[in-house]
């Protein structure tokens, strides 16, 4: 029996549209709203849209947002079941399958080996771009940088290919989703902690975390570099790069985690140019048809290709509010078969910037360490657009529910690493009339650099300490960073009671930098104006 559908098929030309199914972190409502657009994009090209979702609590689940709905798993067998109904009375153009994010793209060979029409980027295309070889083989030969990287099939392996690498590295498991168990390693000794922990959650022997079939995936961890993500769509021919954004936290915590301005913020404008040349570059390499999303990290003034996804990003809403421009409805008309010269895409000419910051669950889940890395935590994410870095930042915080304070005291304890970054930052806060606490090290540091500081006792150093501080209110921002398990372990109570006492934190220099901006701008300028965002345009 043919699923059930809310009508009967029509003999106009289709095109179906795979949904992400159930949220999950790292697969939200960000490809709900590309797949919406792409029903959007049908109507407007005169073609019947059939959405395939399962997921009630999304808008592309609508009794109008699709000529006709099939409310079934996300499957092989009931997507070809579908597809054949559909084919019985008219024409199915093909299937979209990279606007649901991972679970869609999943089907995408099985569905290919079994006849099915793919629309947009070629299975092949795909494949070239997640397969870690062959993708590297491509960067190589275009003449682009990525970090060093490798694969390993045992823990011994792993312990050689991180040390020819060299520590720091990344680690992450195969076919990960939204970052899901990637850790960074500063030694053997995390290297060796990693796999355990891996091998524990997976209930078995090592060989069931390790294998020459599922490799451990390592990457050399760029220090400190800038993290940027593009989003772009691709006609085989010709390239529109929709926006740039600048990562404000370093590359190492998740794309989906950082907040980042569009355009970028600091990046020097020769950079971005040739950031956008190689997205060109890299998209006509790949032959992509719709959209396609790369992370660059600029390390030194160098720029190296992180990872290339030829489908929809989490990023694709943000850009299109960023720049008032449908680039996922136009994505879909160009894997229909539309060229860009015919959309006519432009970005807009008033200068504006625009900050997506990410929102976070922590306060609602007991004990749970809030610091960010590569593996992604947040569950939503707000927008802030003004007419300069500052003013977007801020309102991005506010949208977030973090209100900056413009005076008051700032405890700062930073990994040995961040130190030299935060001596600035103090002056500029204490430029702002706001008063540095800090422990033991950065207490030192600050102050041998001219810094006026007050030391206060870390928790293991006896009482009154930075956590009864907090307590009683006499913190009203936190700069805490981290590195290595120990030191992780150490500041917890810090990063908590910051939480549970909703006092502003950021745990990394370039979040702290931004903050700054942003209380600058508070205090010095014009109440932040409200405006409608067509207004930027």
């Amino acid at each position: 029996m043919p699923p059930e559908c809310e009508s009967e098929p029509t003999s106009r030309d289709k095109i179906i549209i795979l949904g992400g199914g159930p949220n999950r972190i790292g697969q939200g409502i960000e490809f709900d709203y590309c797949c919406c657009h792409a029903a959007f994009a049908c109507a407007d090209l005169g073609v019947e849209s059939i959405m395939v979702n399962c997921n009630p609590e999304t808008v592309s689940t609508d009794y109008d947002t699709s000529d006709r709905l099939y409310f079934e798993p996300l499957t092989t067998e009931d997507v070809l079941e579908i597809l054949a109904t559909e084919q019985q009375n008219g024409t199915v153009k093909g299937l979209i399958v990279q606007f649901g994010g991972q679970t869609p793209l999943k089907l995408a060979q099985p569905l290919a080996d079994e006849g099915a029409p793919i629309l947009g980027t070629s299975v092949d295309a795909i494949d070239l771009a997640e397969d870690r070889n062959r993708f590297q083989e491509l960067l190589h030969r275009i003449g682009l940088k990525q970090p060093d990287n490798t694969t390993a099939p045992s823990l011994d392996a792993a312990r050689a290919a991180a040390g020819r690498i060299g520590y720091p590295v990344m680690l992450r498991p195969s076919y990960v989703l939204g970052g899901l168990a990637m850790q960074i390693a500063y030694g053997e000794e995390d290297l060796a902690e990693y796999v355990q922990r891996l091998t524990q959650a997976l209930g078995g022997p090592s060989e069931l975390a390790i294998s020459e079939k599922k490799p451990l995936l390592i990457d050399r961890y760029l220090r400190d570099a800038i993290e940027v993500d593009v989003d772009a769509i691709c006609d085989g021919a010709d390239v529109f790069v929709a926006g740039v954004m600048e990562h404000i936290e370093e590359a190492g915590v998740h794309s989906g985690d950082s907040a980042c301005a569009l355009p970028p913020y600091s990046l020097p404008a020769p950079l971005i140019a040739e950031i956008e040349a190689q997205t060109r570059k890299l998209a006509l390499a790949l032959d992509v048809r719709g959209l396609i999303n790369i992370q660059f990290a600029v390390k030194d003034g160098e720029i190296f290709i992180l990872e290339a996804n030829p489908r929809a990003s989490r990023t694709a809403p943000f850009v299109a509010k960023a720049i008032n421009r449908p680039i996922a409805a136009a994505a879909a008309k160009v894997m229909a078969g539309v060229k860009l010269s015919e959309l006519k895409l432009d970005r807009p000419s008033k200068g504006h910037v625009a900050v997506k910051e990410a929102v976070f669950p922590f306060a609602r889940f007991p004990g749970v360490d809030p610091v960010l890395g590569p593996e992604m935590r947040s569950t939503g994410e707000a927008m802030g657009i003004d007419e300069n870095f500052e003013a977007a930042f801020a309102k991005s915080q506010i949208a977030c529910g973090t209100t900056l304070p413009t005076e008051g005291r700032v405890f700062i304890s930073v990994k040995a690493a961040d130190k030299p970054a935060l001596v600035p930052v103090a002056r500029d806060l204490i430029g702002l009339g706001f008063q540095i606490v800090a422990t033991g090290g950065t207490a030192d540091y600050l102050k041998a650099e001219g810094v006026a500081v007050e030391r206060v006792n870390k928790v293991a150093e006896g009482r009154p300490d930075i956590v009864d501080a907090m307590k009683n209110g006499e913190v009203h921002l936190v700069f805490n960073t981290t590195e290595g398990a120990q030191s992780h372990r150490d500041s917890y109570s810090i990063r908590r009671t910051a939480l549970t006492q909703n006092i502003p934190y950021y745990t990394t220099v370039s979040g702290a930098r931004a903050a700054v901006q942003a209380i600058r701008r508070l205090k010095g300028g014009a109440p932040l104006g409200v405006r409608a965002l067509q207004a930027y345009a």
